[in-house]
Parts: C-alpha cells; structure tokens; sequence
C-alpha cells in the first residue's frame, strides 16, 4: 500500500476532510472535526497513526510485530501501523475503518445526522 492509495480510501469515507495543521509532511484525516488518522507522507515504508479501543490496541500489538503505539500519540488510544507487508492490506484498511467507526461513535448527534 502507498500514500495515494491510503489517502483515496480515507477521502471516500463519509464527512471526511483532509488537512496538514501540523506541518508540511504530517497529512491528517478527520471526521466532524477530530482525527482519525495521522501519515507522514515521507515515510518509507509507509505507517500511520490511527484510534483503537485501548484492549483491542494492546492485542494488535501483540499480535503484529508492525503495529506499535502510537508515535507521538495517546499509547493507550493510538496504534502506529507500518505497512512492511506482514499484515495484509484488507486487514491494515480494516485498521482503517476502525478507527473512523470509533471516532463516528464519538461524535455529538447532530454531528453523525449530517453525516448520513
């Protein structure tokens, strides 16, 4: 997986924006305003930042030696993915998915109406 095709799958989810509030390399997706996933679009292999429930992050790490805490992150929140090839790309974009759900979930009502 690459940069572009990261960032297409990120866009197509509903009430996404794009954003580098950070600075120049440090690309940022979010969903009614809070992030979901943080990439350095430099980075070689590719790894980005996404929100997890704080269980679930714990078995991913143990699970996967290229999911780690998240880099400059909540540890306890935050997974830092790197796309090395040891998890398949169906499973890193349903790391992906996860993150945006859990963010979703989170949002005030009004929020998640104008999403729909």
């Amino acid at each position: 997986m690459n940069i572009e095709e990261l960032r297409e799958y990120c866009l197509k989810k509903q009430g996404v924006t794009e954003s580098f509030p950070f600075d120049n390399n440090t690309l940022v997706f979010k969903v009614g305003g809070k992030m979901f996933l943080l990439v350095n679009i430099n980075s070689n292999p590719l790894q980005f930042n996404v929100k997890c429930m704080p269980q679930k992050a714990v078995e991913l790490r143990e699970s996967y030696s290229c999911v780690l805490p998240g880099y400059h992150m909540n540890k306890a929140h935050w997974n830092t993915i790197i796309c090395n090839g040891i998890a398949s790309k169906k499973l890193v974009l349903s790391w992906v998915d996860d993150s945006y759900n859990l963010v979703v979930t989170s949002l005030p009502k009004t929020v998640k109406k104008r999403l729909k």
